[in-house]
């Protein structure tokens, strides 16, 4: 009897099979999990496509729909967590890939999914709810910030090598430069504000965007630029002999710097710790320290 599947499609099941069949004992089991699970994902796409057809024309079928998938994706994360865990390399890999993608499947059916007729405010006090239920989960191993996903996404390149280079090599000098101007007769004008050595240190591909740079990851958070100096005098030799440095002096009478510093935040320094280092560095390296704005929150007490 001849067989109706395609000879393509045969193929490709017999070279899948013959993968799987080469894996090791505990990563067979999570490969095949995962192959058998996208098939019947697969099968079932048909059904789904005629319910999600009628939510989009009954409001009360909608908000079904989303509370089912929503259950369905808790659950699945919940039992993805526990298998990956202590599963081996392959498995934890598989681990690492599955986890995030079903926390952002739940994360996006919590923005989408709305009730029949639910205010703004019931609304707010469902997503409420979760967050405190989720910080009740024993088996969650959320780590990260979940402002982070979002935050990379508003991120050029070059900003992403700047923030490695704060993170490893500590804050950085800058200066102002300002015409020291006449007592009692002038104010001190600013010829030049915040220069650095971002654009060499950092290696940056477009150097003259380097103020943007630093304006976007202030305004995200990320650094914040001190008026204090470094402890570290002599890194301010190098940079106050800088072409840029010097003919901003030369700009102004009487011109001088004023010696300033850029540092991450403490919300900087863990999104840069998170994102951008290694696993080597993320558990044996110990990373320079920035001092916090004078308004940021820190674990340590206040004296009276």
């Amino acid at each position: 009897m001849s067989s109706n599947t395609p000879v393509s499609t045969r193929r490709r099941r017999g070279l899948l099979g013959s993968a799987l069949t080469s894996l090791p004992g505990v990563a067979r089991i999570g490969a095949e999990t995962v192959v058998h699970t996208t098939a019947w994902s697969a099968t079932q796409y048909a059904k789904g496509v005629v319910r999600v057809a009628r939510a989009v024309v009954d409001p009360e079928a909608a908000a079904a729909l989303s509370d089912d998938l929503a259950t369905i994706t808790d659950s699945v994360l919940d039992i993805t967590r526990a298998l990956t865990r202590g599963g081996g390399p392959v498995v934890g890999g598989l681990g690492k890939i599955a986890v995030p993608a079903l926390e952002s499947v739940r994360s996006a059916l919590e923005a989408s999914g709305t009730q029949s007729g639910e205010t703004e405010e019931e609304r707010l006090r469902r997503t409420g709810s979760e967050l405190l239920r989720r910080s009740r989960d024993v088996w969650s191993d959320e780590a990260r910030h979940p402002a982070y996903e979002s935050i990379l996404r508003e991120l050029a390149p070059d900003e992403a090598r700047i923030l490695v280079l704060l993170l490893r090599n500590g804050p950085q000098p800058s200066v102002d430069v300002r015409s020291a101007g006449v007592r009692g007769r002038m104010q001190p004008e600013v010829i030049a504000r915040g220069l650095n050595m971002f654009a060499s240190w950092a290696s940056v591909r477009y150097p003259e965007s380097i103020p943007a740079y630093l304006n976007n990851l202030t305004r995200l958070g990320l650094i914040w630029q001190s008026p204090e100096p470094l402890k570290d005098l002599l890194r301010y030799q190098v940079l106050e002999a800088q072409p840029d440095v010097l003919e901003a002096k030369h700009a102004g009478r009487r011109a001088v710097t004023v010696r300033r510093s850029v540092h991450l935040t403490p919300f900087g320094s863990d999104f840069a710790r998170v994102c951008f280092a290694t696993a080597e560095e993320a558990d044996t390296a110990h990373f320079p320290d920035h001092e916090p704005p004078p308004d940021a929150a820190t674990s340590e007490a206040v004296e009276d």
